[in-house]
């Protein structure tokens, strides 16, 4: 069995913060597998709003709108 690659703390963190926004993407009325693919689809954009500071929800909301 192939060994897990390890992550540096702030890609676990980011990668945490993005499963927070799929929580919130699926309770505005995404599928999961809607909420995964459009995160994977604009990661650059959800990783600067991780970076601005925006917290999940904020950040959900604005991909929502």
């Amino acid at each position: 069995m192939a060994k897990k690659p390890e992550l540096d703390p702030e890609t676990e963190a980011l990668i945490a913060w993005c499963i927070e926004v799929e929580k919130f993407l699926v309770a505005g009325g995404a599928t999961l597998e809607q909420a995964q693919d459009h995160i994977e689809e604009e990661v650059e954009w959800f990783t600067d709003q991780y970076y601005d500071g925006l917290t999940p929800e904020e950040a959900a909301k604005a991909a929502l709108n």
